[in-house]
């Protein structure tokens, strides 16, 4: 019984340390991310005896971690084609006014995100929007914070647009095409009012004082970025897009296991006699793909100890359960805003049940990530890429649009939900 009790506070300790990190973002006076934090935590649950190898190697769900994994190979060989930057350079030059414009670059990044992972199409659209706003001499922050958002938004469109949502689809065994079903119109109605907001918002019409943009400062900015855009390749690109196309009616309409099916499309990729297979492993996120690991590990260990469901067997007494759609909501936007969208995601799938409790998570946790400037990957990826392309953008400017829009299309999701 002491031995027990002392693995138990152990464990404790190990899962409060690991999500101190997620909340920091690492772990004061070492030089650890969330990845590295989660190794560590899953490390040490096994060192403390909590679980041996076996178990721990058990604890994780090998089918989102396929599933992950091949569509970021995916990712990679459309990025390797070019294919992202000649979408986004081939909207850049249609004649459309300002308005029009920022309307076709969201449905372009909000599109792409619903197949693709949301971070590589911010990761690859930044840059030629930047460039475009600053030669129509236009204020770039409006259509690059759009970006950011449309991008979060579309993602949350299927159940492959970005990471927690691939984990709550393969967890809750939720069925492709509902989910689509039941997602698309909120999402559709949010990227609405996202463009409404940046076109007539009183927080964006003034224009964003403070953003520095000009050709000269771009050019300056040029120099420093991390590679060199990728010439187009049409067989490489085909090749991709026939393969996600493929995927995605396997998805649609048959009952084959998404990670399986997936994994077999990776691998249709990798048999390239022009791509190396390393340069498609050098796209992939392995950080991610270990951060996955170790919350899985660690969150087993934690369950183990009985004090979660003591917890949620608490709030049912006091009247709050858990999978119902208020405390979803709340638990939803303020855990992934508190430690990011997939550990938010890890703490709450074990005490969610049913299809309607899965799409309220996958719509909330990832509207989320658009109300601080820090509550997504994907928006902090394209402040870093616009500060190198001349454009300085601040959390206080992207409250300007994150808070209102994520007020409104939470808002959106609430209603429908209810079946409003």
């Amino acid at each position: 019984m002491q031995m027990h009790g002392y693995l138990n506070w152990g464990t404790v300790a190990i899962f409060a340390t690991v999500y101190l990190g997620m909340v920091l973002g690492g772990l004061p006076r070492l030089k650890l991310d969330r990845s590295g934090v989660a190794l560590l935590g899953a490390i040490g649950v096994i060192a403390l005896g909590v679980m041996d190898t076996e178990q721990a190697a058990r604890a994780v769900d090998l089918p989102t971690v396929l599933l992950l994994f091949s569509f970021m190979v995916v990712s990679a060989q459309m990025r390797l084609g070019g294919f992202y930057t000649a979408v986004t350079q081939q909207v850049a030059a249609l004649p459309l006014g300002r308005n029009a414009l920022m309307g076709a670059i969201l449905a372009a990044a909000a599109g792409l995100s619903a197949v693709f992972s949301n971070d590589i199409i911010c990761l690859a659209m930044t840059p030629v929007v930047a460039q475009l706003c600053q030669k129509r001499r236009i204020d770039p922050v409006p259509f690059l914070l759009g970006l950011a958002c449309a991008a979060n938004i579309g993602s949350a469109a299927t159940l492959i647009g970005n990471p927690q949502n691939m984990l709550i689809g393969s967890v809750m065994h939720l069925s492709f095409g509902a989910y689509v079903r039941h997602a698309l119109p909120p999402v559709v109605i949010s990227l609405a009012l996202l463009w409404a907001w940046l076109v007539w918002g009183p927080g964006t019409r003034n224009g964003f004082a403070g953003a520095v943009s000009s050709p000269e400062v771009a050019a300056v900015a040029a120099g420093r970025r991390d590679a060199p855009d990728i010439a187009f390749d049409a067989w490489q690109t085909t090749k991709g897009l026939l393969v996600a196309c493929a995927l995605m009616g396997v998805f649609l309409f048959t009952d084959w296991p998404r990670d399986v099916a997936a994994l077999v499309g990776a691998g249709v990729l990798l048999l390239s006699r022009r791509l190396h297979s390393s340069d498609v492993m050098g796209y992939i996120d392995w950080p991610l793909l270990v951060l996955f690991i170790g919350l899985f590990v660690v969150n087993q260990a934690f369950e183990s100890t009985g004090l979660a469901a003591q917890a949620v067997g608490w709030l049912a007494a006091q009247g709050v359960q858990v999978a119902d759609p208020g405390p979803v909501f709340v638990a939803g936007v303020g855990l992934s805003n508190l430690v990011s969208n997939v550990p938010a995601v890890m703490l709450l799938l074990p005490h969610l049940h049913g299809f309607d409790a899965g799409v309220s998570l996958a719509l909330v946790s990832t509207f989320a990530g658009n109300l601080l400037l820090v509550g997504s990957i994907a928006n902090l990826i394209v402040v870093d890429l616009a500060q190198k392309s001349g454009v300085a953008i601040d959390w206080r400017m992207h409250a300007k649009v994150g808070v209102p829009v994520t007020l409104m299309t939470l808002a959106v999701v609430w209603a429908w939900s209810r079946g409003v």
